[in-house]
């Protein structure tokens, strides 16, 4: 059909073509609204990507490029030496010896190789192989190092493996101690880094540590390092050195004296300290048993941290006699005493309601203040503390430094326990005064008794004398100037002179060294068991020497823990190793001898002889020995040829001290009748029947004259009976076979009646001490 026949078909077409220009038209006004829209949602992207390559670029280009270098250059840590420690004369106690460590590269190892080396590696230097496998197969680690400290007899074998390019022997440091044990629990030990871990090496590890250098090259896209590659080279910067106050002779010295006290008298432990008064430093400090710092029990932490335990500053105890010096200091310092005061001793001195006993049950008589110190008379020195008072004793005790760390700067150090003035009674402050009730560390009591001895002066003890760091400028030196004056000069030369006359004529001869003057005191402190009851048999056995005793420049404190051995040997057992430590010190120091006057003996070999055979030898020499049992002599104390002062004693052992064993069935023995044997007769007659024996005096001499349990009585297998032996008193004569008694209390935790006893319990019950 045509269109125009179509009614309208003209105006129909018209109209579509208006429409369509309609529509055209309508798009263009819409784009010109958005265009500026579309203008700023360009403008905001192109802002965002120039933030994105600032951020990129600029920002974090550090991460970016450090992440980048990671894959083409390998950082390897150059160990830094660490610092030495050598003692006062430049001898190194700790040093460092060249060693190997082995590391694997991760990115470097193939992966097929991965397994066997991680299997060979475990294998060979005792690592964990799951640990190595994850670090094998991270992505995040460059280096990692295997294990440390490692000897070249290892690192060869690790070479023979041939591994691959993963695995790498670097040159790397070993912490070494030349003298092994010695002065073991002071150094310390480093951990198998080399990071201080125990004593001065952990007190002192910022000194100590150097700083690590580094050595930086490129690698090929497979780890392995480029040939002359080297980008930078950073040196490593060594640890300081340390100096110590420490002589390691004086050290040998006196671990020697202690290792033997520890074997002859198979005791618990031995304690010893040696300081040079004029300012606190300490020339050597051990406890034995100890550990070898090259081998430490590092499997057994219980036997660590037991070896590795200072005594001499971690430990208190009650002092017993030895304390007595600083109550003498106070009381003559304070004017509470004179030279010329005289004590009665009875026995016992009545303090408030109670009766507390001398050491000496039978009592020491009429004596002045030098001769109640050589007897150690309970009595005098109760009347002392009594006399000054509470608030007056206090404050010379606090000025001698007690109830406090001395500054030492020895890790662990304890403080002691001295209980709060407020709270003392006159019980109390009497048996103070004597050396129980109170509780002391070692260490504590050597600077006491060398500020008492040197002037009156106290100071603190150190053992750092200097830090030197690598360029040889003084980091850290010792101010030695005094704390303070605690006595005045005049007091301090009484009490050397007191102290001396102890040596020549009271209870520490056997301290007596050929060729000078000696002051010192004994001390022999009972324990006591876990129900706070006296523990018979268990002592600390101590002496406190010092010389010359005219111009004090030595002071050596040796303290036995538990030797199992009998009270015959009560107050014998330290003195003879403070004189043979003291005479190897003074003649190495070159300190010139000025007394003349004293008569020596050399001391013959005995070890091998019958008992009987060895003292009468010994009696010949005008010497005397104490013993235990009736057999062959193997060990003497002290050895043959050494130097004694006329009228010494010889300790005789047999090798079966303390071997008589309680059957687990207790019974009952007949007691002998000891009256009128020697101190050696009435040991062997009572040990015989399994019955143990306490002497009084502590240092028996004479015969015996009474004993606490009636002959033909029955007493329990394994009971301590006291003997008491004739003194120069004829009254004595007339004493009945024996002694009287007390009726026992009912308190489990008193001492029993007639056994003497100090303490190194702190909160042990009161009893009486013996020197």
């Amino acid at each position: 059909m045509n269109i125009h026949s179509i009614p309208g078909g003209k105006k129909q077409t018209r109209k579509k073509k208006h429409n369509r220009a309609k529509t055209a038209f309508v798009p263009a006004a819409s784009l010109k609204r958005r265009v500026p829209w579309l203008i700023a949602f360009l403008a905001v992207v192109f802002l965002l990507l120039i933030a994105r390559i600032f951020h990129l670029q600029v920002s974090s280009r550090g991460w970016y490029l450090k992440k980048a270098q990671g894959q083409w250059r390998r950082t390897t840590a150059i160990a830094a030496s660490r610092g030495t420690i050598v003692d006062a004369n430049g001898v190194e106690l700790a040093a460092n010896i060249s060693a190997y460590k082995i590391v694997i590269w991760p990115q470097s190892a193939k992966s097929a190789e991965k397994p066997r080396i991680a299997s060979e590696l475990a294998s060979l230097l005792g690592v964990d192989e799951a640990n190595l496998i994850s670090r094998l197969n991270s992505e995040r680690i460059s280096e990692y190092v295997v294990k440390r400290g490692v000897d070249k007899e290892t690192a060869d074998a690790v070479t023979a493996l041939q591994l691959g390019r993963g695995v790498g022997i670097l040159p790397d440091v070993k912490r070494y101690y030349p003298y092994h044990s010695l002065l073991s629990q002071t150094l310390g030990f480093t951990t198998v880094d080399n990071v201080g871990q125990s004593g001065l090496e952990l007190t002192l590890d910022k000194y100590l540590t150097g700083r690590e250098g580094k050595y930086i090259a490129e690698t090929d896209r497979t780890g392995a390092l480029l040939p002359d590659s080297a980008i930078e080279y950073i040196e490593p910067e060594d640890g300081c050195k340390v100096r110590l106050t420490v002589d390691s002779y004086f050290q040998s010295y006196l671990e020697s004296a202690l290792e033997e006290a520890v074997s002859v008298n198979n005791a618990s432990n031995a304690q010893g300290i040696i300081l040079d008064v004029t300012d606190g430093a300490i020339k050597a400090i051990s406890t034995k048993p100890d550990l070898d710092l090259n081998a430490p029990p590092r499997s057994d932490l219980e036997k660590l941290a037991e070896l590795s335990k200072n005594r001499v500053v971690t430990d208190a105890y009650e002092p017993g006699s030895t304390f007595k010096i600083l109550t003498l200091a106070a009381a003559l310092d304070s004017g509470s005493t004179t030279l010329s005061s005289n004590f009665y001793c009875n026995g016992g001195y009545i303090v408030g309601s109670e009766r507390i006993k001398c050491w000496r049950h039978a009592g020491h008589g009429s004596q002045n203040l030098t001769e109640a110190t050589e007897n150690s008379c309970n009595v005098c020195f109760m009347q002392l503390a009594l006399s000054m008072g509470c608030e007056t004793f206090y404050d010379y005790l606090y000025a001698f430094g007690l109830g406090q760390s001395t500054g030492s700067g020895l890790p662990g150090e304890g403080s002691g326990i001295v209980t709060n003035g407020k709270y003392v009674k006159e019980n109390d402050l009497a048996r103070i005064g004597f050396g129980q009730s109170i509780a002391v560390t070692p260490i504590q009591l050597a600077a006491a008794v060398a500020a008492a001895v040197n002037g009156g002066e106290l100071h603190t003890p150190y053992i750092v004398d200097q830090v030197i760091s690598n360029d040889g400028k003084v980091v850290y030196e010792m101010d030695t100037a005094p704390v303070r004056r605690v006595i005045s000069e005049e007091t301090s030369l009484k009490l050397r002179k007191i102290l001396q006359s102890v040596v020549d004529n009271g209870t520490g001869r056997n301290a007596k060294i050929e060729g000078y003057a000696v002051g010192g005191k004994t001390g022999t402190a009972q324990k006591y068991d876990k129900y706070g009851r006296v523990s018979v048999g268990s002592y600390i056995c101590s002496f406190i020497g010092f010389a010359p005793a005219d111009e004090p420049r030595y002071l050596c404190l040796i303290l036995v823990d538990e030797p199992h051995v009998s009270s015959i040997f009560g107050s014998t057992v330290a003195a003879p190793y403070v004189r043979r430590v003291l005479s190897d010190v003074l003649t190495h120091a070159r300190i010139p001898k000025t007394d003349f006057n004293t008569t020596t003996v050399e001391i013959p070999n005995l070890v091998g002889l019958e008992m009987q055979e060895a003292l009468d030898k010994l009696s010949e020499l005008g010497l005397y020995g104490l013993h235990e049992t009736d057999e062959h002599v193997t060990v003497q104390v002290p050895a043959a040829g050494q130097l004694v002062p006329y009228g010494s004693s010889v300790l005789l052992y047999t090798g079966r001290e303390g071997m008589n064993e309680e059957p687990d069935s207790p019974y009952m023995v007949e007691m002998p009748n000891l009256i009128g044997m020697s101190p050696i007769q009435a040991y062997d007659a009572l040990k015989a029947l399994g019955l143990k024996m306490q002497s009084e005096p502590a240092d028996p001499y004479g015969e015996v004259y009474a004993q606490s349990v009636y002959a033909h009585q029955q007493v329990e297998f394994g009971s301590t009976v006291t003997v008491y032996f004739r003194s120069d008193n004829p009254i004595l004569t007339l004493a009945p076979t024996a002694a009287p008694t007390e009726q026992p209390t009912e308190d489990p935790t008193e001492a029993p009646t007639g056994e003497p006893s100090e303490t190194d319990a702190p909160y042990g019950p009161p009893s009486p001490a013996q020197p």
